[in-house]
């Protein structure tokens, strides 16, 4: 709890999480080329500093939140970066989305001067940083993950250690796969329900009620593997029934679909991975469809 913590960009996700940690008892030092954007915490009164190398001079555990790749190397690795004078010991966290072979590159470079790197993307968007309520995925070290959690815990209520040093980002990837291809397919419920007339705005407003109650697509992420399940299993029937319903209500919608002239390739896609991706093979009415 002692420890000083650093915080170096203070922009749409930056800004809320380093609110949250005004109070850490250690102390707070920010950094950011804005004066605009460093004045507020001037005024709650953290310390401010002009460049990475005199943030590492007053933090231990130093937080990043910058655009890309080339900023993250810059701000660790530059001619002004934190390496620069950071001591042995020193924790960076990088909550950027980065390739995790970068986060592996820069975790060796790290380790050669004593300093350990985690990547600690996050998910939950600026609202989720400004109540405190985060996901935080971490790679890096057992030491190093002890070290941040509790300052994490400001902006976040999930911490998970991924694993090693590129782990927090590969799950941070995978995370967002599932995001990405969910608005896709929203974006082709949304083509079926104009073709069919209907009000897309109330649509929506269903789509978020009924997935704020169920869980949306992360309600069937229930297992430890992706294995196909076997006779006995606990999990068998409950997610052959999601299969049969989900197959059902698929097919309808490509009928729907057909009816109206509106290609559906993520339903057709769907369709067919659905049960073998949960495990549990294709059911009936898929067999039935590809052998007519």
């Amino acid at each position: 709890m002692s420890a000083r913590i650093g915080f170096l960009g203070l922009g749409n996700m930056g800004a809320p999480m380093a609110e949250r940690l005004l109070e850490w008892p250690g102390g707070l030092t920010v950094c950011d080329m804005r004066p605009e954007a460093v004045e507020p915490f001037l005024a709650a009164g953290a310390e401010a500093v002009a460049s990475a190398a005199e943030l590492a001079r007053q933090a231990t555990v130093i937080s990043i939140t910058v655009v890309n790749d080339a900023q993250v190397r810059e701000v660790i690795t530059g001619p002004e970066g934190l390496l620069r004078t950071a001591a042995p010991g020193t924790v960076v966290a990088v909550h950027s989305t980065i390739s995790d072979r970068t986060a592996e590159e820069l975790g060796a470079v790290c380790g050669e001067r004593g300093v350990e790197l985690v990547d600690a993307p996050i998910s939950g968007g600026a609202p989720g940083a400004t109540r405190g309520a985060l996901a935080v995925m971490v790679g890096g070290s057992v030491a190093a993950f002890e070290q941040v959690r509790e300052p994490f815990g400001c902006f976040a209520d999930l911490i998970v250690h991924a694993g090693p040093v590129g782990a927090g980002t590969r799950m941070k990837l995978a995370r967002n796969l599932l995001h990405f291809v969910s608005f896709t397919a929203a974006t082709e419920a949304q083509r079926l329900a104009e073709a069919a007339g209907l009000d897309l705005t109330a649509l929506g407003k269903v789509v978020r009620h009924s997935d704020a109650v169920t869980g949306g697509p992360g309600a069937i992420m229930l297992r430890d593997t992706t294995a196909p399940i076997q006779d006995g299993d606990f999990w068998l029937p409950i997610l052959r029934h999601v299969r049969d319903l989900g197959e059902k209500d698929l097919g309808l919608a490509l009928e729907l679909g057909e009816r109206l002239g509106t290609t559906l390739p993520l339903a057709e896609l769907a369709l067919d991975r659905l049960g073998p991706g949960l495990g549990v093979g294709t059911g009936t009415s898929v067999s039935e469809r590809q052998s007519s």
